[in-house]
């Protein structure tokens, strides 16, 4: 038995070795392609906004800009609706539990090309003709300070734009979240909640003070998992930023993101553009190690902060 611990032992240090190895393969194969981009451009690629193949100029700023915008808009509209849904999952009677949860799940088996033609031929005719002016005149959001930059002059949109691209992406991560948040959340001892009830604590105070804050660093995981999938999105969002490399104007302003602009130029690049494209791609990959580092930081700040408590 000892001989066979030992070679499972080693077995699994070899398949996280090609895991690790995979990664490291990637990363020096963009560095190395996008070498021609960085000397021809240096540092000030990143924060350059001209794009312009005809005369070899790129900046990647619009792009990150883009990315990290629609990623912004995803998690704002997702993390609220996948909380609550995870939470009525785990807190609702069995009955409910066993139709609404297969529903989750199919949601998040949906291929994103699919997602990106429904916002194509539903949502974008949704957004011009209800959702945009219903912002921008009902709710009077045109009025407020800074309502210009975020609706446009006259907050009339044709239903393409930043929002609209946000809104497919909180479609898109909302059951990947609401899945692990749901997962996360049955696992709070019975035990705790049993105790809590027996003390007199209501459902909300047993909610707040024992399922939350057990099932806190699980929470912010499935938020990582859903930002790590919106800021790699391509196709959903392909459909309907209207793939413009400029600055974002406001939410119903044309863009684009780093996929976006992978998927639409990387075919037909040659020479300087398709280096530029590859330094894009580890621009990506950068945001996202470093999204990967703060996420792995605040649950080992969560994770000590719970057992200093205990």
């Amino acid at each position: 038995m000892k001989h066979i611990d030992i070679v499972f032992r080693y077995l699994c240090m070899a398949c996280a070795a090609v895991a690790g190895c995979l990664l490291l393969g990637i990363l020096v194969q963009l560095i190395q392609n996008s070498a021609g981009a960085w000397s021809e451009f240096g540092i000030e690629f990143i924060w350059s906004e001209e794009w312009d193949a005809y005369e070899n100029k790129f900046g990647a700023l619009p792009h990150i800009a883009g990315t990290l915008l629609t990623t912004a808009l995803a998690l704002i509209l997702s993390v609220p609706l996948a909380f609550a849904s995870a939470l009525l999952l785990t807190e609702s009677p069995k009955w409910i539990e066993r139709i609404l949860s297969p529903c989750v799940d199919l949601l998040a088996a949906i291929p994103s090309v699919i997602y990106g033609m429904w916002g194509l031929f539903v949502l974008v005719p949704i957004m011009q003709d209800d959702v945009q002016p219903f912002l921008a005149e009902e709710l009077g959001l045109i009025h407020l300070p800074g309502g210009e930059w975020l609706l446009g002059d006259d907050g009339v949109g044709c239903g393409f734009g930043f929002l609209t691209a946000g809104i497919i992406l909180a479609v898109m991560i909302l059951p990947y979240m609401s899945a692990v948040m749901r997962d996360v959340l049955r696992m709070t001892p019975s035990m705790l909640k049993e105790s809590a009830y027996g003390i007199g604590c209501t459902r909300r105070e047993v909610i707040t003070d024992v399922v939350l804050r057990h099932g806190a660093p699980g929470i912010l995981g499935g938020i990582c998992i859903g930002m790590g999938r919106a800021l790699g999105e391509t196709m959903a969002v392909l459909f309907v930023i209207g793939n413009l490399p400029q600055m974002p104007e406001g939410l119903y302003s044309f863009g684009t993101t780093i996929s976006a602009t992978l998927a639409n130029n990387f075919g037909e690049a040659v020479d300087m553009e398709r280096s530029a494209l590859f330094a894009l791609g580890l621009i990506l990959l950068v945001l996202c190690f470093i999204i990967q580092l703060i996420a792995h930081q605040l649950l080992r700040r969560n994770k000590l902060k719970l057992a200093t408590q205990r």
